[in-house]
């Protein structure tokens, strides 16, 4: 059960705390903020942190996109604090998770508007409805009853997001896939989807929605659920075996310091590999450059690079794999005379997307519908993108 959640921004300001069960002082955040020291980037906080009382469960979103906000920033909650606080007194029962379907949640407590915050603010009411959820009531909680809809349409997003470390000769020192299939079903009334995979047998670890019979998957490899109303998460999954882990790009490098003098060499290539012949966008590199280097005079054949002598920042906005030509940054470093040379070569992580590709392999070949009598528009979508993928120089 959760006892107190804190909402803590990048400046380490905690600017909104809930309670339930029992009231958690603010100095159990304390440990956290030790982690987040020691982690030195977000990313790298432990998810879990024991105390001696209590145990911290922290997550990090940069960006975090809300059903009831647009996007969410601190200001976004800070300007709609009463419907946060009502949502979660819904979604929390005593510090128990009750409802946490976005659909019923919205039926529950409506979404703010201009005009209902002026209302409200005149007349003193509250966003929160006057009836329960017809969904609460039935089997099938994370679907209200009644839906219609003119133009029926069921469409999947599989992103596939890859973690891997690249060593200085190429090997895959480490890689693996985190999966998610998110769905935007539109249906009317109360359809019943078989949604089948080419490869379900590549999957190590899946995580569904409650909707999904599980007991089919186990016997069949079948997703067969009862969808709840618009967008939802339906499964994430992970592929942990590194020989079904396909690497999309490769790496090229050649960064060297001279034992003597104040001068380095800088030299790196990118390119596709593996990607079925689809093309490799949004690419982004970024390499913390040792502390005795001053400065950096280079020429991009493609794409723009900046170089923060402070910070010693090195990114690389790439964009778009073209081929035959291969994008490629090459230069001279600027370095400290009186520096010692560096003992170790930076890091380079790399960002990228890849559109219609799932790097697992993981299609899928059909969805069919029980229990209503039109036909949906049916569509999927891949995409493939860099989680931390990082290439040692």
């Amino acid at each position: 059960m959760i006892h107190s959640l804190f909402l803590i921004n990048h400046t380490g300001d905690i600017f909104l705390e809930k309670h339930w069960k029992s009231v958690v002082s603010r100095s159990v955040c304390d440990y956290f903020f030790e982690a987040q020291e020691k982690a030195g980037e977000a990313d790298n906080v432990p998810p879990v942190i024991p105390t001696p009382h209590h145990y911290l469960v922290s997550t990090h979103r940069d960006r975090i996109f809300f059903d009831y906000f647009g996007e969410c920033t601190e200001a976004a909650i800070k300007d709609n604090v009463v419907i946060v606080y009502e949502l979660l007194e819904e979604m929390l029962d005593n510090g128990f998770p009750l409802a946490t379907e976005s659909n019923i949640l919205k039926e529950l407590i409506k979404p703010p508007t201009i005009l209902r915050s002026v209302v409200n603010t005149i007349t003193g009411s509250s966003n929160v409805g006057d009836q329960l959820p017809t969904g609460q009531l039935s089997n099938i909680p994370w679907r209200r009853a009644g839906v219609k809809y003119t133009n029926n349409e069921a469409y999947f997003d599989v992103t596939e997001e890859i973690d891997a470390i690249i060593d200085k000769s190429g090997s895959t020192v480490f890689a693996e896939i985190q999966g998610v299939i998110d769905a935007c079903i539109k249906l009317t009334g109360m359809p019943d989807l078989t949604l089948s995979f080419m490869n379900p047998r590549l999957l190590d670890d899946v995580s569904f929605h409650p909707c999904v019979r599980f007991k089919r998957w186990e016997s069949e490899r079948v997703l067969s659920f009862i969808p709840p109303d618009g967008n939802f998460r339906l499964m994430s999954y992970h592929v942990s075996s590194q020989n079904l882990v396909a690497i999309p790009v490769y790496i090229k490098h050649n960064i060297s310091f001279r034992e003597s003098g104040s001068t380095g060499r800088f030299d790196v290539t990118i390119g596709p590999k593996q990607t079925m012949g689809k093309t490799v966008e949004s690419v982004l590199m970024i390499i913390h450059m040792p502390k005795g280097v001053l400065n950096m005079t280079l020429t991009a054949a493609q794409g723009t690079y900046t170089f923060d002598p402070v910070t010693k920042m090195l990114i690389w906005d790439i964009g778009k794999i073209t081929l035959p030509k291969l994008p490629t940054l090459r230069g001279v470093i600027s370095l400290q005379s009186t520096a010692p040379k560096p003992e170790e070569n930076p890091t380079i992580s790399v960002q990228f997307r890849i559109q219609q590709l799932a790097v697992s392999g993981l299609k899928v070949n059909r969805l069919d519908m029980y229990g209503e009598r039109y036909k949906p528009f049916k569509g999927v979508k891949y995409v493939t993108k860099a989680g931390k993928f990082q290439v040692r120089t």
